[in-house]
Parts: structure tokens; C-alpha cells; sequence
């Protein structure tokens, strides 16, 4: 434990003293500034599942922050920390995450007290069932209500299990696919649901590095390409990150941090080529291709360009935010800075860009499967076809040109192949989530420069995300 535990908000209170600190700097009733602070609700269950010849009790919760607009989204996660604290935490960060990405929801989290890697398939099936059946059957899980998502601990599978549940409960719901997003393709998912988060910090990136003042005030230069890049967590988040800037963006990879120790090489880490060996092996440790160091932790304070925090809340705290090198960190994990060492990073003159928009990729995929699970088509079905036949005319006419001219001019190699392909449901998700990524953070960007006393991009989503949530109350008349 940091020697600075007794000073350090919890995770509930980071939420808490950012919201304040951003309020603060805004003009809302006093009343409207509570309504929107609290936790409408938290429900606790408890339940018993036979397993292993005798009866195991569960204790799980699901929180509504705010029901502005519904349904409420967030995910579910399975993990021996959980507790209402978190929950309602991560619900309060879900509903200013959706009003920052204009994703139409309210926030709402889940979570069960469970290490999942300690039980088989069928045993998580049947905790999963029930779990599930306790929370559909108060209406914490409905399409139009509230509709949860995959979180640490829990993915495709697990989704897949709770929409089975629900829809045995509520046959005669059309809608019923749409009562959980994260689920498998075949299962009503959505092609990029998997790689959303991981994608969505990239382009969180991608639009940072369009900025050229707010990358001067990072100390950098530049473009992505050659960025040194260290990555905590190479879960599905850190992993996908990782493997779009360095495959994409041209970044290196110089240190992946895991739970048994952390690799580090500056000539670069191929981040397939460890995430298939941690799959093997459960861990980093042994690993060939690059430098092993057994405190993970001590890495996150390696020299670097970007740092990218993907697992845990509160991994940089007051205990090592003033060893902190990077000059620019990205919050792909939710809360992995406390309020504390927040405060820190920023006097240091270190550029944070906040969790609510980096990882906030993985709520606007999720809309859009909801989207296309309640209008029961997928995204690009009814006008591919038509954009190619238009895209053909174009071709053929360029073709007669370049029959006509010679050797004049002929097309590029490849610009026949690649004009001619009408865009998918996977370009069309990854360009909606593009676009939401650019507009959340020139919103953010815009408060920041434009407000002397908005000294950062937190303080700046958070203002953003609160005025959206305000008007919908006042447009509700509440």
C-alpha cells in the first residue's frame, strides 16, 4: 500500500471531486446540481446457485446514476473487488461518458463479487443465468430500460447468456436481442464491437494529433508515427490499442505491463506475438523477444511518449504520480488516475486525456448494435450494392479515358478494387465511431481553449457532459 492511502480519495470520491470541481465553473441551480450528482438507485442482490454439491450465494449489484434519457447503458463486470462504492462510481461516469458521445442513454453499471477464472464454463453459465433472471425480472434488464454490456471479467459469452435469459422470460418481446449489447455476430452482435474500446483510443489519438497546439502543450511533435508507446493491461482494450497504433499509426510499442511483471524493449514489442503467448503461458513472464522486469508497476514510470493505462482503477496514485515521465496519458481503463495524483500529473504540466472520452468507444458500438438489433437489420445491407453500382459508372468512364489516352494516363493499380468496394457493417461502424470520437473531442477541445479557468481536458468533458445532462432535465420540465 502507497504511504499516501490515507490521503487518497477512493474511486467514488475521484468521481465525486472531479464532478464538484467542474460544477464549480459552471451556473446550475443548486437543485439541478445535486439531481444530476446523485445515484438515483442501487440494487443488491444476493443469490444462491448449487455447484459442487452444495449451495454458493453470489452477491451481485446493479446502479442506475441517471435516467435523463433511457435506457440506461453500462456494463457488467465480474471481479472479486467489486462493491456498491465502484458500481455507483462507474454508473456516474457512464452518464456523462454517453451525453460527451451524444450516445442517447443514461448511465447504469452492474457487477458481480466473483473470480471468474475460478469456476468452469457451465458453473459461469448457471451464475450468469440467474444473475441475469434476478436483475430482468426488476426490469434491470430491458430494451427499453436498461441494457447492460460487457465489462473486465465478462465478454461475448457471457452476453450471449444473458440475452438467452431474458428472452426466455419475455418471449413475446420482438426487441428482445436488443436488451444486451457485446453479444456474439451470429448472436444479433455487431461487426467491431470487440476491438470498439481499443479502436475508439485510437482515433481518441488520431484526433489529439490533429490539434497542433494542444500537441505543443503535450511538449510533443509530430505525428503518431514513431511515438514511444507503454500499455498497462493487454486485455481486450490495451490489446486492441496497442496492435491498431503500432500496425495503423506507425507507434512503437516499448513496454506492455501485465499482472505477473512487464516487457519492455525500445526497439519495439510485437503485441500479437504476446498476447499469444499469455494465452499459452498465463502470463508475460518467459517471454523471448524482449527485456522481463518483475515489478510491472516500477514500468509505468519508464520514459515514454504516450502512456496508455488499460486495466485498473487507481494504478497512478499520490504514491507514484511525481515519478510519472510521459508527457501525455490516455485513459483507456476507467479511473486509473486518482483525483490526487491527477492534480499532480497536471502542475507537472502532463496532458491527460480523461477516461469518459478515450474508452468511451466501446457505449458508442454498443448504441449501434442497439440500434440495429431494434431496427432488425444490419448496418449497410439495403445501399452497399447501390454505392458500388455508382462507383461502377464512375470506373467505367475512367476506363474509356484510359483507353483513349493511351499511355497518357492510365488509373492507379489498386483504385479500381478499392473505389469499387460499397463500405460494410464493419467500415460503417468504425466510421460512425470515428466521427463521434472527432466530435466528442473538439467539444471538449473548444472548452478547454476557449475558458482561461479550465486548465484540462477532464475538467473540460466533464462541463460538456454535465450541460447536456442539465438540458435534458430542463427540456424533461423536472
Amino acid at each position: 500500500m502507497n504511504t499516501h492511502a490515507t490521503r487518497e480519495p477512493s474511486f467514488r470520491q475521484s468521481v465525486d471531486l472531479m464532478f464538484n470541481r467542474a460544477v464549480a465553473l459552471m451556473d446550475l441551480p443548486p437543485g439541478l446540481e445535486e439531481k444530476i450528482r446523485v445515484c438515483n438507485a442501487t440494487y443488491t442482490v444476493r443469490f444462491g446457485v448449487r455447484l459442487r454439491g452444495q449451495i454458493q450465494t453470489f452477491t451481485g449489484y446493479r446502479s442506475v446514476h441517471s435516467e435523463h434519457m433511457e435506457p440506461v447503458k453500462g456494463g457488467i463486470r465480474y471481479a472479486l473487488g467489486v462493491n456498491q462504492d465502484e458500481v455507483e462510481a462507474l454508473a456516474a461516469l457512464m452518464t456523462y461518458k454517453c451525453a460527451l458521445v451524444e450516445a442517447p442513454f443514461g448511465g447504469s453499471k452492474g457487477g458481480l463479487c466473483i473470480d471468474p477464472r475460478q469456476y468452469e464454463e457451465h458453473e459461469l453459465e448457471l451464475i450468469t443465468r440467474r444473475f441475469a433472471y434476478e436483475l430482468a425480472k426488476r426490469d434491470l434488464i430491458h430494451p427499453s430500460q436498461n441494457v447492460p454490456a460487457p465489462d473486465m471479467g465478462t465478454g461475448e459469452r457471457e452476453m450471449a447468456w444473458i440475452a438467452d435469459q431474458y428472452r426466455r422470460m419475455n418471449t413475446t418481446d420482438i426487441n428482445a436481442s436488443a436488451c444486451v449489447t457485446g453479444k456474439p455476430i451470429h448472436a444479433g452482435g455487431i461487426a467491431g464491437r470487440v476491438e470498439a474500446t481499443g479502436r475508439g483510443v485510437q482515433y481518441a489519438l488520431q484526433e489529439f494529433f490533429r490539434h497542433p497546439e494542444d500537441i505543443a502543450k503535450a511538449g510533443l511533435s509530430g505525428k503518431l508515427d514513431g511515438k514511444r508507446v507503454i500499455v498497462q493491461g493487454l486485455g481486450n482494450v490495451g490489446y486492441h490499442a496497442a496492435k491498431f497504433l503500432s500496425s495503423e499509426d506507425g507507434a512503437i510499442i516499448t513496454g506492455i505491463i501485465e499482472r505477473d511483471g512487464a516487457l519492455v524493449s525500445q526497439a519495439g514489442i510485437d503485441v500479437d506475438d504476446v498476447r499469444a503467448w499469455i494465452v499459452k503461458h498465463g502470463g508475460v513472464k518467459g517471454y523471448y523477444n524482449a527485456q522481463y522486469v518483475e515489478t510491472g508497476a516500477a514500468v509505468l514510470e519508464e520514459d515514454c511518449d504516450i502512456l496508455i493505462p488499460a486495466a485498473m482503477e487507481g494504478v497512478i496514485n499520490l504514491g507514484n504520480a511525481d515519478r510519472i515521465r510521459a508527457p501525455l496519458i490516455i485513459e483507456a481503463a476507467n479511473g486509473p488516475i486518482t483525483a490526487g495524483a491527477d492534480e499532480v500529473l497536471r502542475e507537472k504540466g502532463c496532458i491527460i486525456i480523461p477516461d469518459m472520452f478515450a474508452n468511451a468507444g466501446g457505449v458508442t458500438v454498443s448504441y449501434f448494435e442497439w440500434v440495429k438489433n431494434l431496427s432488425h437489420i444490419r448496418f449497410g445491407r439495403m445501399g452497399r450494392r447501390q454505392e458500388e453500382a455508382r462507383h461502377q459508372l464512375i470506373v467505367d468512364e475512367l476506363q474509356r479515358l484510359d483507353e483513349h489516352l493511351g499511355d497518357a494516363w492510365s488509373m492507379s493499380p489498386d483504385f479500381k478494387r478499392r473505389y469499387l468496394r460499397g463500405a460494410d457493417e464493419l467500415e460503417l461502424v468504425r466510421s460512425g465511431l470515428d466521427d463521434t470520437m472527432r466530435e466528442a473531442y473538439q467539444s471538449m477541445s473548444e472548452v478547454w481553449h476557449a475558458r482561461d479557468d479550465v486548465v484540462d481536458l477532464r475538467t473540460a468533458a466533464y462541463i460538456v457532459s454535465i450541460s447536456r445532462v442539465a438540458l435534458s432535465y430542463k427540456e424533461k420540465g423536472l
